[in-house]
């Protein structure tokens, strides 16, 4: 039977981290399904989605990340999931949320939570902030990859982004 893994790894941005991780799914003979990784700061970080069969093979993928942790430095965590990924997203609707805007505290904890209390899903979220070219002010910018279940109002997602959009002084699209 297949298992399915989420995990996540991170370590000093360097060449060779990918590999040093890839090779423990590899050796373990598993799948990788599904991956997200990138810099942060000076870490470089992977959040993966791996599949794989065999009797100790939970055991076995934490032997082995113990190892990556000693030798190489990869904070390694991983987490076996009892359910089927494809479940989760039947019965959705997908939309894309744009938000830009000079930098402040709580951007992603208020559209977070209004998603939230209105029962929108975010499969993915990816922020940047970067210096304006004419002023060096922080310009936020965020987007957002969410599942909207079938049901519920777009217009009245819409009306309270945009109401968030005002009380943060952001622009805020939705797609």
């Amino acid at each position: 039977m297949n298992q399915k893994f989420i995990m996540t790894a991170f370590g000093k941005d360097r060449p060779g981290i990918v590999a040093d991780v890839s090779e423990i799914i590899y050796e373990n003979g598993c799948n990788l399904e599904d991956s997200s990784m990138g810099i942060l700061g000076d870490e470089f970080t992977l959040m993966l989605l791996l599949t794989g069969q065999g009797e100790n093979l939970e055991n076995d993928l934490y032997r082995d990340i113990r190892r990556l942790e000693k030798e190489k430095g990869i904070s390694v965590f991983i987490r076996a999931l009892d359910y089927h990924v494809s479940e989760l997203k039947e019965n959705t609707l997908m939309h894309t949320i744009r938000v830009e805007g000079f930098d402040q505290g709580g951007i992603v904890h208020t559209i977070s939570k209004f998603l939230s209390q209105n029962s929108v899903n975010i499969e993915t979220l990816s922020t940047r902030t970067r210096l304006t070219p004419e002023s060096g002010t922080p310009l936020y910018t965020m987007k957002i990859i969410a599942s909207f279940p079938r049901g519920v109002s777009v217009e009245v997602i819409e009306e309270g982004l945009e109401r968030i959009g005002n009380e943060l002084n952001v622009d805020i699209e939705l797609s």
